[in-house]
């Protein structure tokens, strides 16, 4: 399902980093060997219907490049 983040991620904490990440070698070859961090937090985010919910988001991040492979995990309303 495709959505659009509107405002800003609050409640943003580390799931894990650098090892602890499953997916490190994917995001390696994808993007560059970079110091990843996998995080979570808490976004408005306007749904394809339409619709305006509270959603938890997880992405991976790295410093010079940025968030990547945003994802909503669930809806918090």
């Amino acid at each position: 399902m495709n959505f659009e983040i509107i405002g800003e991620m609050t409640d943003i904490e580390e799931i894990s980093s650098g090892r602890g990440i499953r997916e490190l070698a994917r995001l390696r070859k994808l993007y560059g060997k970079e110091k990843w961090r996998k995080l979570k937090g808490q976004a408005m985010v306007c749904l394809e219907s339409g619709s305006v919910r509270l959603a938890e988001l997880h992405w991976y991040e790295v410093h010079d490049i940025g968030r990547k492979e945003i994802k909503h995990k669930c809806y918090l309303d």
